[in-house]
């Protein structure tokens, strides 16, 4: 039997999510100063900045699963090496812009056969790049909402148009923000 499942409506639905969630890292991104990005945040061995670019490119790499046919830690070093010097809030929105782009025009693609090719993931093992795509989604929502915490609480920023929880509905998060 040839099932066929209609991905549309959740395609869609993601791309509204990543477009508001990545959009509103890249408006928090903005409010930074390069110094502030330099700080070390206090949940793991990284700066600021490394956690930002950690929630735009997680995304893209997720996204290019469909081609590359993986998203494992080789995938992830090699990211993140190529993004190193990806250290202002103007270049980190630049690059960030690319990812929203590039994540919304395929999942808007109607692409049944890229989305649902499986992939190796580090994070939900075995699964199509949809499921990959909304595992991801959740991932760097749930980082958004820690940079949120830090900046308020370590560095005294009050963010101006943060993320709202129309923009977050849907999108499950632990419940330890650390």
């Amino acid at each position: 039997m040839n099932v066929q499942i209609d991905l549309s409506g959740k395609t869609s639905w993601l791309a509204n999510k990543y477009a508001r969630i990545l959009g509103a890292t890249m408006r928090a991104t903005k409010q930074f100063s390069s110094d502030q990005l330099l700080k070390q945040v206090p949940w793991r061995p990284e700066r600021v900045r490394d956690t930002i670019v950690h929630i735009l490119s997680f995304p893209e790499l997720a996204y290019l699963s469909h081609a590359h046919g993986s998203m494992n830690t080789t995938d992830m070093a090699a990211c993140k090496e190529r993004l190193k010097d990806i250290m202002t809030p103007e270049a980190i929105n630049q690059y960030g812009e690319g990812v929203v782009r590039n994540i919304t025009e395929f999942l808007n693609s109607g692409n049944d056969d890229a989305f649902d090719r499986v992939v190796p993931a580090h994070y939900g093992g075995e699964v199509t790049v949809v499921e990959l795509l909304n595992i991801i989604l959740s991932h760097s929502t749930h980082h958004l909402k820690q940079i949120y915490w830090y900046a308020e609480t370590e560095l005294s920023l009050n963010l101006k148009d943060r993320a709202t929880d129309e923009d977050m509905e849907g999108i499950v998060t632990p419940k330890v923000l650390i």
